[in-house]
């Protein structure tokens, strides 16, 4: 549907009026008629010309279609519009109705809060957990400078959080009502921070002193909290995690989880992979717990039960790691190929009663086209003078399922 209208999606940055660009002013004074969230109206209502209070991209779109005498509409967005903005979403639903749009930046609140602070942004990194969950412990962890978007009541969680991974030792910039008369930026050390110290929209330069180094993520055995649970060996997990492919986005089961230790080490390849940890066994899952809360895996969620039956209400997989199954290979297998026929699949078999469940499972279409390998591994230990190779048990590395880019 082709229209004469023109829509204009302007960011108009933090808030005070002073910080818009000519061209974003320009627009707005021409404009016959402005539509935005309330708060974004009330900005810039001076009488002249009509209004619409909406964000909802549809409802935006149908309204243009319904009021064809606009000429020139400007549609109100806060900070920047390419930055966490729903410009995004805008752009695409009118594009597709066949109606024209220009984009006009804005300053976003993490710039202003990076000028105010005589820092750089450039070099952070940056999270917004304003509407949305975000693993933002791991970018803490690994990044001298963070910068998180905060909404209403998200304080508390990010005080709660701190205190959780034992972060108390990182310095906090809290930016509150930026750009307004009340402006205020406060500087307290994580050990301080309160849930009262944040607005409802805040902004935060999360500082570390001493963040990971680490590129390759890989972990010795002697690393995790261990207890009698059986762990997949750090050889054998190595080579686990990557016949798994593991995509930035993956959703993974860990079924027969253990200790946690391919759990672990697959949340910490990137914030954005999803971890369930699935374990029947009550000191399995404080072991998880455990290794959780020691190497900030914050993406990772522990689910105890018994597969497949606890499979059933998680999100869709993309990927799966089996390194137990109590027997129920196959029903598991079946859960998962309900749920994504395309999901990346690896099973750890140490018996051959399990090998055979293997087998039976490709012949019944369970698995495509598996890939087996066989992976005998050893290591010295010291006998008197000499050092003796001691080799542990053989484990079959069974793959299979798309493998994604």
């Amino acid at each position: 549907m082709c229209r004469n209208c023109r829509v204009f999606c302007v960011g108009v940055g933090v808030g005070d009026q002073k910080l818009l660009t000519l061209e974003a002013e320009e627009c707005i004074e021409e404009s016959d008629l402005i539509i935005g969230a309330a708060r974004m109206i009330e900005l810039f209502a001076d009488g002249k010309r009509p209004q619409f209070i909406e964000y909802r991209p549809e409802r935006i779109r149908d309204y243009l279609v319904e009021h064809i005498e606009h000429e020139k509409c400007a549609v109100l967005f806060s900070g920047d519009t390419g930055f966490y903005s729903g410009a995004k979403a805008l752009v695409k639903v009118l594009e597709e109705s066949g109606i024209a749009v220009q984009i006009l930046p804005g300053i976003s609140s993490i710039v202003y809060l990076a000028a105010r602070l005589h820092t750089s942004w450039e070099d952070a990194a940056i999270c917004s957990i304003h509407g949305r969950k975000q693993n933002f412990i791991q970018a803490v962890r690994e990044n001298r400078k963070t910068f998180l978007i905060l909404g209403k009541d998200s304080g508390a969680m990010i005080c709660e959080k701190l205190e959780y991974y034992g972060l108390q030792n990182l310095k906090l910039y809290i930016g509150n009502r930026l750009s307004y008369a009340e402006e205020e930026i406060l500087t307290v050390q994580a050990s301080d921070a309160k849930p009262e110290n944040f607005a409802e929209l805040s902004v935060v330069m999360i500082e570390n002193p001493e963040p990971s180094r680490r590129v390759c993520v890989h972990l010795p055995d002697e690393a995790f909290i261990r207890g009698k649970v059986p762990m997949t060996k750090e050889e054998i997990r190595t080579l686990s995690l990557a016949s798994l492919m593991l995509t930035r986005d993956a959703v993974l089961y860990d079924v027969g989880a253990g200790t946690g230790s391919v759990s672990v080490e697959a949340a910490l390849q990137a914030p954005g992979i999803r971890v369930y940890a699935v374990e029947k066994k009550a000191e399995g899952i404080e072991l998880i717990l455990a290794n959780k809360k020691k190497f900030m895996t914050d993406n990772l969620e522990v689910i105890h039960g018994v597969a497949p039956q606890v499979l059933e209400g998680l999100e869709i997989p993309t990927h799966v790691f089996i390194g137990g199954s109590s027997g129920n290979l196959k029903e598991i297998l079946r859960c998962v190929r309900r749920k994504n026929p395309d999901a990346r699949i690896v099973i750890n078999a140490i018996s051959l009663e399990t090998l055979k469940e293997v087998m039976e499972a490709a012949e019944e279409g369970l698995l495509q086209e598996p890939e087996i390998r066989q992976i005998t591994a050893s290591r010295a230990h010291k006998l008197g003078d000499y050092h003796m190779m001691m080799g542990m048990n053989p484990v079959y590395i069974v793959s299979d399922g798309r493998i994604d880019g």
